[in-house]
């Protein structure tokens, strides 16, 4: 049944990305705009900071001015009974009481609005008095008094606008530093949202890749028994139908090919056997003596008939080994145990031969299957035990080279020759030192060696220019396994 708990899939994996793009620059985008708008709404209150400290400014210098002709309007209307300038007095007054309102309608504290309030006050209060009907006669110091009073109220009203346009200063600096601590913490935490956001979708669209690239390893792997199913976009769910098609097609090619094999193998065998038993009844003289002549040719077939079995018997054996390098069981492993155990099994072999076997292997650590790397170690020390003269020697070094492990294997026997040093590893080649030396063998170890070299991800090659035979092996000390097909 399907996971009703998970979410679902965009119907194409171009559609899964753009929709995992859109999610990662949903809250960078909310910060960018948020920001816009908090910088737009911080310029307003600047542009309204300023135009506040620049009416404050004017009007409070204009409401002096005013004070001054107030004062002057004052001396003359109280020495001079001249309706001219009680008119003039009136304009004078309704520019004071005009200009008044406009510093009134500024954001004004309580201090300043009563110092306001008191100008206001006393010069409605002179006013009242010269204008009243009838005119109070009023005495020169006593209109010096009143206009003192209103001055020194003026100058309260001209501290108003200083007074003013630092408060707005102080408000502007408050605001664009409380705007300066919200956009920090902003891009903070959108950028934390942001980054959540990409890590749980990496792993919501690594999911799919994740089941397509361990479907590649379980076909690379040579295990075609459990069915392959991808879940993700439509795409990539069809991806995963035609990998489990090719999983059933190699499995059967898998099939017909171990049944092609039992079939030839059995087939060979059964006339094979019969042909080396009528040898040997040959041979043994059962049916009759043999002159010279005639033992020779039955010697000639039985022989040849048991080199043709073993050699039947070893393509099966190199087609097992196939196999096994294409499903590796890689583990940590220490280099210096593996080698020292795989040497070992061949130390009885040397001694029989007087054979001195010398192991230098230094401890790393490297991830390698240890049946197929004890096999190469086994296969490339059993050659050298096998072609080393009696009384020689054979070294066998381990060590660590930064990334990779590396082991050689060294004799002194005769050597590969130059022009054999790639053909030694191919399939059922016997080189010319075989055939000089008498030595036999099916032409197999060292292919498979390869074979399980290259499985995984390293080298095998034969070093030159020394006496003997000279084997290197280089291995990724971590995991690197090539993709068979």
């Amino acid at each position: 049944m399907r996971d009703s708990t998970r979410l679902p899939y965009p119907r194409s994996f171009l559609g899964l990305l753009l929709t995992g793009f859109t999610l990662v620059m949903l809250p960078l985008v909310g910060s960018l705009a948020y920001s816009a708008w908090n910088t737009e709404h911080l310029a307003g209150q600047s542009r309204t900071a300023v135009f506040n400290a620049s009416q404050a400014a004017r009007v409070s210098r204009s409401l002096v001015d005013r004070i001054g002709s107030v004062e002057r309007l004052a001396q003359q209307i109280a020495l001079l009974d001249d309706p001219e300038l009680g008119a003039d007095y009136a304009r004078v007054h309704h520019s004071f009481r005009q200009l008044a309102d406009e510093i009134a309608q500024l954001p004004l504290d309580a201090t300043q609005s009563a110092a306001l309030a008191s100008t206001v006050a006393q010069e409605q209060s002179l006013y009242g008095r010269l204008t009243e009907s009838p005119r109070a006669q009023l005495a020169a110091g006593e209109i010096t008094g009143h206009v003192d009073r209103l001055s020194d109220s003026a100058r309260e009203v001209l501290a108003i606008s200083n007074l003013l346009v630092d408060r707005e200063v102080e408000r502007l600096r408050f605001n664009a530093e409380h705007v300066q601590r919200s956009l920090i913490l902003l891009v903070i935490f959108s950028t934390a949202v942001a980054l959540s956001i990409a890590l749980a979708l990496t792993r919501y669209i690594s999911r799919p890749i994740a089941e397509i690239d361990a479907a590649i390893r379980q076909l690379g792997g040579a295990d075609f028994s459990r069915p392959i199913a991808v879940r993700g976009p439509a795409d990539l769910r069809y991806l995963g139908r035609r990998l489990d098609w090719l999983r059933r097609r190699l499995d059967e090619f898998e099939t017909q090919k171990n049944r092609f094999l039992r079939h030839v193998s059995h087939e060979l065998k059964t006339p094979l056997t019969a042909l080396r038993e009528g040898a040997e009844l040959l041979h043994d003289q059962v049916a009759g003596p043999l002159a010279p002549p005639q033992r020779q040719v039955v010697a000639i077939i039985r022989d040849n008939s048991v080199k043709l079995q073993r050699l039947i018997e070893e393509l099966l054996d190199y087609q097992r080994a196939l196999h096994a390098a294409a499903s590796l069981a890689v583990k940590p492993l220490m280099l210096d145990q593996l080698v020292a155990e795989a040497t070992k099994a061949h130390h009885l072999a040397a001694q029989a031969k007087g054979l001195r076997l010398l192991v230098d292997a230094q401890p790393a650590m490297l991830e390698a299957d240890p049946e197929k790397l004890r096999s190469i170690v086994d296969n490339l020390i059993s050659n050298a035990v096998k072609f080393t003269p009696p009384g020689g020697v054979i070294s066998v070094k381990a060590r660590a080279l930064g990334g990779e492990a590396v082991i050689e294997v060294m004799d002194s026997g005769p050597g590969v020759a130059p022009e054999e040093r790639e053909s030694i590893f191919n399939l059922f080649f016997r080189g010319r030192t075989k055939a000089d030396t008498g030595v036999k063998g099916s032409g197999l170890g060292l292919a498979i060696a390869r074979e399980l070299v290259e499985a995984h991800g390293g080298q095998i090659a034969v070093v030159g220019g020394g006496a003997g035979g000279h084997f290197r092996v280089t291995l990724p000390r971590r995991g690197e396994r090539r993709a068979h097909s």
